[in-house]
């Protein structure tokens, strides 16, 4: 497996290279969303507007994090299950979506729409939220502030260490 460190603005030219089980180190603007989150910006895109941040090229982390410590910009983030994003994902991934972060396996219906547009599933650790807290330099909310955890909040992140759970061409570490 390799090893790679770059920035959300260089993964077009990282993602036909990547493959499943490749370790990264991401860095740059990465948006959270969960479960609530995606529901709205579903039903937005389906009524003809438009996401709260540009989907184009966008990294979304499924992760709602808990408040921020005192000096810190976020507390812990960890990674929320994937699957419960699998039914908003292809029309986020129609949209422009280029990778999203989380945890555990993605249903077929996901990596089919992945490997049509060249996306690409980062998986981060389950239970090491204290770490990842240690990546964001910067939160601010963007939308969606009454969900608390649950709004979209853009995220810089440094460094931020994941796996590549189901690379561009659709091969995954998961199995059915």
């Amino acid at each position: 497996m390799a090893e790679y460190s770059f920035s959300v603005d260089e993964l077009e030219q990282y993602k036909p290279v990547l493959k499943a089980g490749d370790r990264v180190y991401l860095s740059g603007c990465v948006y959270t969303a969960r479960d609530a989150a995606h529901k709205r910006i579903t039903q937005t895109l389906s009524g003809g507007g438009e996401s709260p941040f540009p989907l184009k090229g966008a990294v979304i982390y499924y992760a709602g994090p808990t408040p921020a410590p005192q000096g810190m910009a976020v507390g812990s983030i960890g990674p929320t299950t994937s699957g419960r994003m699998d039914v908003y994902t292809p029309l986020m991934l129609e949209n422009g979506l280029s990778a999203m972060i989380g945890k555990g396996g993605r249903s077929s219906t996901v990596r089919e729409k992945m490997r049509a547009t060249g996306a690409v599933y980062f998986c981060a650790t389950g239970g090491a939220g204290a770490l990842y807290s240690s990546c964001i330099k910067q939160l601010e909310v963007i939308a969606y502030p009454e969900l608390g955890c649950e709004s979209v909040k853009r995220l810089t992140v440094e460094n931020f260490p994941l796996t590549v759970g189901i690379d561009a061409s659709g091969e995954s570490l998961f199995k059915e």
